[in-house]
C-alpha cells in the first residue's frame, strides 16, 4: 500500500510599519516575488482578510469606540483570518503574505491608544495560542518598513486619498506606534526584521530579497 504524501507547511509573512511606509507597495512585490520562486501565494491584510473580517474592518476604520472594542474587534477579526484562511492555507502548504499581523495590536492598541500590554497579551493567548503549551501562532517571518512620522504624515497627505480614523491621528500617537513597532523589533530580532523604509523601492526590494531567502 502506498504511503500518503504529506504536505510541507507553508511560510507565513507579515508588513508591519506606521501607515505611510509603503507596506502595500512591498506587499504587492513580495507576492509576486514568491510567486516567481514557485511558491502558491496568498495574499490578505488584517482587519480583514474574511468577508466578516472585511465588514468588521469597516466598523475599525470608521466608527468612534472605546479602545477596548477597537481591539475586541481586531481580534475577533484575528479569530477569524486565522481559522478561515491563514491556517487552512498554510496547512495545505501555501505561503500567506499578509499586511499587518497581531504585532500591529501591540503597536497601534498598545503603544498608540495606551491599552494595557497585559491585556493584548491575554487576548493573543486565548486567540493565538495552542492548547496547554501556551505556544502562540505567529509569523515565521515580520518585515518592520520603520519611517520618521514626519516622512510618513507626507506621503500620505500625498496619496490624496481619505484618511481612514487610524491615519487622522496626529504626530505624537504615530510616534508612540513607531516606539512600541522598535520595542517589538527588539525584544524578538530572530522573527521581526527592521527596513529603512526612507530608502528607494528599487534599495529595499534587494533588502527583501536576501531576508527572505533565510526562509
Amino acid at each position: 500500500m502506498e504511503g500518503s504524501v504529506q504536505t510541507t507547511r507553508g511560510k507565513f509573512i507579515t508588513l508591519e510599519g506606521i501607515d505611510g511606509a509603503g507596506k502595500s507597495t512591498h506587499h504587492a512585490w513580495l507576492v509576486e516575488h514568491f510567486k516567481q520562486l514557485g511558491h502558491s501565494v496568498v495574499a490578505t491584510r488584517e482587519p480583514g482578510g474574511t468577508p466578516l473580517g472585511e465588514k468588521l474592518r469597516g466598523l475599525v476604520l470608521s466608527e468612534p469606540m472605546h479602545l477596548e472594542t477597537e481591539a475586541l474587534l481586531m481580534f475577533a477579526a484575528r479569530r477569524e483570518h486565522l481559522d478561515k484562511l491563514i491556517l487552512p492555507a498554510l496547512e495545505a502548504g501555501k505561503w500567506v503574505v499578509s499586511d499587518r499581523f497581531t504585532d500591529a495590536s501591540f503597536a497601534y492598541q498598545g503603544g498608540g491608544r495606551g491599552l494595557s500590554i497585559t491585556k493584548i497579551e491575554q487576548l493573543e493567548q486565548w486567540i493565538q495560542g495552542k492548547g496547554e503549551t501556551h505556544e502562540i501562532i505567529a509569523p515565521n517571518l515580520t518585515l518592520l518598513f520603520d519611517l520618521p512620522t514626519d516622512i510618513a504624515g507626507e506621503r500620505l497627505a500625498k496619496t490624496g486619498n481619505n484618511l481612514d480614523r487610524f491615519e487622522q491621528e496626529q504626530r505624537p500617537f504615530f510616534e508612540r506606534v513607531r516606539t512600541a513597532y522598535l520595542e517589538r523589533a527588539a525584544k524578538y530580532p530572530a522573527r521581526i526584521k527592521v527596513i529603512d523604509a526612507r530608502l528607494s523601492v528599487p534599495e529595499i526590494q534587494k533588502q527583501l530579497e536576501v531576508i527572505v531567502s533565510s526562509i
